[in-house]
This record gives C-alpha cells, sequence and structure tokens, in this order.
C-alpha cells in the first residue's frame, strides 16, 4: 500500500516537472518562431517594420502568458498537500 502511495505521488512530481519543462521548451521555440518570421518580414518589407514589431511583441506576450498558466498547473500538482504528505 505505502509503495503504491509513494509510486502515485512519484510520477504526480516527475509529471509535473517534465511538464513545466515541456511548457518553457514550447514557449521558448514559438517565441523564437515568431521572432524569425518578423526579421524576415521586416527584411523584405522595412517600411512595415513598426506593425510586424508590435504584432509580434503582442504575440510573443500571449505566449508567455500561456506558458505561465501551464507552469503554474504543473507547479499547483508539484505542492498538492495529498503528494506532499505521502513522501
Amino acid at each position: 500500500m505505502m509503495l503504491a502511495i509513494l509510486l502515485t505521488a512519484g510520477t504526480a512530481l516527475l509529471g509535473a516537472g517534465i511538464g513545466a519543462g515541456l511548457v518553457a521548451i514550447g514557449a521558448g521555440l514559438g517565441i523564437g518562431k515568431i521572432g524569425a518570421a518578423a526579421m524576415e518580414g521586416m527584411a523584405r518589407q522595412p517600411e512595415a517594420a513598426g506593425k510586424l514589431q508590435s504584432g509580434m511583441l503582442i504575440i510573443a506576450a500571449l505566449i508567455e502568458v500561456i506558458a505561465l498558466f501551464g507552469v503554474v498547473a504543473c507547479f499547483l500538482i508539484a505542492s498538492n498537500n495529498s503528494i506532499v504528505e505521502a513522501l
């Protein structure tokens, strides 16, 4: 019985850690792709640089908010009292 509780708690903590890492990697890749596309667009049409930059910043902020939600969800899983008490 105790082994099952420890395995469940360990699996939950492992999942929370992996989930937080995947969220961070996904956000980094998404923002990198947006930045690359914006730079290419600015190189092709320099007169549209202002519009591209403002759009890029808004979308990057939205990606950061989604990543923050994901990390908070993983933190809530990791700090669940029943999991922590089992350890």
